[in-house]
C-alpha cells in the first residue's frame, strides 16, 4: 500500500506539472503545432533519462521512491495519448505537415533529451 500511495502522490504532482507548463507555453504560444504537448514530452524524456541514470547508477535510492518518481511523476507528466491525438486532429484537420512535424519533432527530441538526461544523471 505504501509503495501505491507513493506513486499517486507523486503522480498528482505530475499531472499538475504537466497542467500548468503546457498552459504556460500555449498561453504564450498561439500556432497550430502543439508546442504545449511537445515541451511537456520533451523535457518529460530529459527527466526520465536524468532519473534513470542518477536513481540507479549513481545513488541508491530505494526502489519505491524510483517507481513512485519514473511511474508516478513522470507517468503522470509526460502527455504521449494528447501527442497522438493532437496529431491525429491535426492529420484529419486538412494540416498533414503539421501532423508529420509533430511525429518528426517530438521521436527525435524526445531521444535527444533522454540522452542528455542520462549523460547529466551520470554527472550528478
Amino acid at each position: 500500500m505504501g509503495r501505491s500511495l507513493l506513486i499517486a502522490a507523486a503522480g498528482a504532482v505530475g499531472a499538475l506539472a504537466r497542467h500548468h507548463l503546457q498552459g504556460l507555453v500555449n498561453r504564450f504560444y498561439a500556432g497550430a503545432f502543439p508546442l504545449g504537448t511537445f515541451v511537456v514530452n520533451v523535457s518529460g524524456c530529459f527527466v526520465l533519462g536524468v532519473l534513470s541514470s542518477a536513481l540507479t547508477e549513481r545513488y541508491a535510492v530505494h526502489p519505491d521512491v524510483r517507481t513512485a518518481l519514473t511511474v508516478g511523476l513522470l507517468g503522470a507528466y509526460t502527455t504521449y495519448s494528447t501527442f497522438a491525438l493532437e496529431t491525429v486532429r491535426a492529420g484529419e484537420g486538412g494540416a498533414p505537415g503539421i501532423a508529420v512535424a509533430n511525429v518528426a519533432a517530438s521521436v527525435v527530441a524526445g531521444l535527444v533529451a533522454v540522452r542528455l538526461g542520462i549523460t547529466v544523471g551520470r554527472m550528478l
